[in-house]
């Protein structure tokens, strides 16, 4: 297969390259380097240095689109830019996998696109986004959904949870599993937002990148990818200490403006039409990322 991952210098992207490459499918990488590394995409893809916000031109037989701004602080800063790369970047990959022919697999959110939830969020739960990430994020799945319709496409959208896992960057603040390791590791202060009791679906990289390989033999669809499981902020931070070997208990400072108070996903869907089920237990992920950081 010819495939073109948007984003694939990015943590979740260049994950997805490698597994990609290892079957033995020919792989472009789309990324500006804005948040990706170079060094993290696989010697056997292809580079292309570009910047989703403009339109570009593939020759793929499937367009994964994970190139993102993905930060809900910078979303709630800079709203017309989360738009621009969010909303406008993923009408440039629909139009360029149109153009191609190709299949394409959207990475959404479900953290953030469901809001608070009252309970794990279905697939068609309501969409209460609280940030502008999830506001754009929203937006891009109209225009998949759209897409779909008019031009009788058969995209794929995948809702992601909490995505954890080696390569996640402590600069981003939605990468809260590698800012307290990093942190525990250098014996440096972290911090709480909110009184700890915020919860969230937390899944391991490597199960989504399982997803989005199953995605791509599906005909169409919008599906959650979680565990279904929540944990508070407050837990998340024991085990992480744990994982470290540290006991260094946080501060707490007030909740952020944009971050949902509860967040679970339900993945009944994605179990029954794509085949996928979480396989990595929060302890042992956060475990193996530790080791591997």
């Amino acid at each position: 297969m010819r495939a073109l991952v948007t984003g694939g210098a990015g943590f979740i992207g260049s994950r997805l390259v490698d597994a990609l490459v290892a079957r033995g499918d020919e792989v472009v990488v789309l990324d500006d380097l804005s948040t990706g590394r170079r060094d993290y995409v696989n010697p056997a893809a292809q580079f292309r240095p570009h910047d989703v916000r403009e339109p570009f031109e593939i020759g793929a037989d499937v367009v994964f689109h994970l190139a993102a701004q993905a930060d809900v602080g910078t979303s709630m800063e800079r709203p017309s830019f989360d738009a621009e790369v969010n909303v406008v970047g993923t009408v440039n990959a629909l139009e360029a996998a149109r153009a191609a022919g190709a299949h394409l697999v959207f990475s959404s959110t479900g953290g953030a696109i469901y809001g608070s939830v009252e309970a794990a969020a279905y697939e068609d739960s309501a969409l209460l986004p609280v940030s502008a990430y999830g506001l754009a994020k929203r937006s891009a799945e109209v225009y998949v959904d759209g897409w779909n319709r008019v031009f009788d496409a058969h995209h794929v959208a995948l809702r992601f949870a909490n995505v954890y896992g080696p390569r996640q960057s402590a600069a981003l603040e939605g990468g809260v599993v590698a800012i307290f390791l990093e942190r525990l590791a250098a014996r440096e202060p972290t911090t709480i937002f909110g009184d700890g009791t915020i919860t969230r679906d937390f899944v391991h990289v490597d199960d989504v990148v399982r997803a989005l390989l199953l995605a791509a033999e599906h005909d169409g669809g919008v599906f959650n990818v979680g565990t279904g499981v929540e944990t508070t902020v407050a837990d998340l931070h024991a085990l992480c200490e744990r994982a470290v070997g540290v006991h260094a208990p946080p501060s707490y400072a007030p909740a952020r403006a944009g971050d949902a108070l509860r967040s679970v996903l339900d993945t009944t869907k994605a179990s029954a039409e794509l085949g996928f089920t979480a396989t990595v237990a929060l302890a042992e992920g956060i475990a193996a990322t530790a080791a591997a950081t």
